[in-house]
């Protein structure tokens, strides 16, 4: 079963060479295997990695409240709903906006920067809506 988390977890902190040092000093390869050095260089804060993984916890726990309240249906609804909306067939030239996933995923009352503020050359161009769809179509 998945758990009720609020907050998302912490990632597994890989092996450095200070874990995995044998009685020389030395990474034991035979028992830790091959040393990564990209392991070694980049560290990611733990608050960074629950950052990046907020929205998707948060919509887990959701949908599996939704389960314990109203049986295995609901959270799969809402999710073929989700994937449904998500495939909206737009016209090629105009801003793309989906207002019904940000209904469904509950970012219908919440205002961010992309939402009223667009870069100048989108304002700029003038949309030929005929050539676009027939790039589009490969007509």
């Amino acid at each position: 079963m998945d758990s009720l988390r609020i907050v998302p977890a912490r990632e597994n902190k890989p092996a450095t060479t200070q874990d995995t040092n044998n009685s020389f000093g030395l990474h034991d390869t035979l028992q830790y295997g091959p040393r990564s050095l990209a392991t070694e260089v980049t560290n990611k804060s733990n608050v960074k990695q629950r950052l990046e993984n907020w929205e998707a916890t948060q919509d887990n726990l959701k949908l599996q409240m939704q389960r314990q309240l109203f049986g295995l249906h609901m959270p799969m609804r809402i999710l073929m709903e989700r994937k449904l909306v998500s495939q909206n067939s737009h016209m090629p030239t105009l801003p793309q906006s989906n207002l019904h996933l940000d209904i469904l995923m509950g970012r219908d009352e919440t205002l961010e920067c992309p939402d009223f503020m667009m870069p100048a050359s989108e304002l700029s161009q003038p949309h030929d809506i005929h050539a676009d769809m027939e790039k589009k179509l490969r007509m």
